[in-house]
């Protein structure tokens, strides 16, 4: 397996929603061990510690919750991403979803320096498709694919120097999306995959179709892994869980899937929140996914006890 040079970006983000946590994500992934389980698998890691935002000068906003903390992370996670890409394969280790509004627009705008285009896997059991103006919570972490596919309402926000094409985005493990996303959405060629349709028809086939596309374009792909793609009773540790997720052999089959692809570019780890897992459960369950996404395969697997 050829070697990869893994970068540790810690990004704790807990701007995106008003129920705090997710800021302690970043440590509870090392201290599950993915540094070592990376280097075990032969790749190089560089942890780079846990950034801090800028702080933009902004007023609060009436209805949308911590926007300039939201704004300072996006502006602090596209330049990180934009110069960690340049060196290797950045892991960002969240946090809410909300960083994700700066790591996928630094890596737009890193693809566009390279002459590639960037393509946007979304595993996630919500679309995050609200704007600004169609959020009914305020909460920002709802607002990243919206965001970095040029949607209008985003004025206090930095300028995308490469918006992303919803032709080149998919959304896989669907079960909650709001009536204002679900209208938004059907103005536009996004791939959406939920879960009666993997029940139905599995999920292999989606994801390989998706896949096909980004090999053909020579694209980049920047995966961003939400806790609550996987169901509840396989990762509790997060604030927004939604019956009926991925399970354990499906979310593995999709990493093994992403990993034979040679795609990957770039990887959100979001919405792990510490305060809510039953002993490090789903910090291990996270970690184990992104060892499947850089090599491990299911022959590989090692037998566990947690008596």
């Amino acid at each position: 397996m050829d070697q990869t040079h893994c970068i540790l970006v810690g990004a704790p983000v807990d701007s995106g929603k008003r129920r705090a946590g997710c800021l302690m994500g970043p440590d509870a992934y090392r201290v599950a061990g993915l540094p070592e389980q990376l280097t075990a698998l032969g790749h190089s890691v560089e942890d780079r510690g846990n950034l801090s935002p800028e702080t933009p000068a902004l007023p609060e906003h009436p209805h949308i919750h911590d926007l300039a903390a939201n704004v300072g992370w996006t502006r602090t996670l596209a330049h990180a991403a934009r110069q960690a890409a340049a060196e290797g394969l950045p892991i960002f280790l969240g946090g809410d979803h909300a960083l994700s509004l700066g790591s996928v627009a630094g890596m737009a705008g890193h693809a566009a320096e390279e002459g590639r285009p960037l393509f946007l896997l979304w595993l996630d059991a919500h679309s995050d498709f609200n704007t600004p103006k169609s959020t009914e919570t305020g909460h920002l972490h709802g607002t990243p694919v919206a965001y970095v596919t040029g949607q209008p309402g985003f004025d206090d926000f930095p300028p995308l120097a490469a918006p992303i094409p919803t032709d080149r985005v998919a959304m896989i493990g669907l079960r909650s999306v709001d009536p204002a996303e679900r209208a938004l959405l059907a103005k536009t060629d996004i791939a959406l995959t939920d879960m009666r349709a993997i029940d139905e028809h599995g999920i292999a086939g989606p994801l390989a179709a998706f896949l096909d596309k980004v090999r053909a374009a020579n694209g980049l792909l920047h995966v961003s892994l939400d806790v609550d793609f996987l169901d509840p009773g396989l990762a509790p540790a997060v604030g927004t869980t939604v019956p009926g997720g991925a399970g354990f052999r499906e979310a593995h089959l999709v990493m093994e899937l992403l990993h034979d692809s040679g795609c990957l570019a770039a990887l959100d780890l979001v919405e792990l929140n510490p305060f809510l897992d039953e002993r490090g459960r789903t910090a291990s369950v996270m970690v184990d996914l992104v060892a499947s996404l850089l090599g491990r395969r299911i022959f590989d697997r090692p037998t566990r006890s947690y008596a």
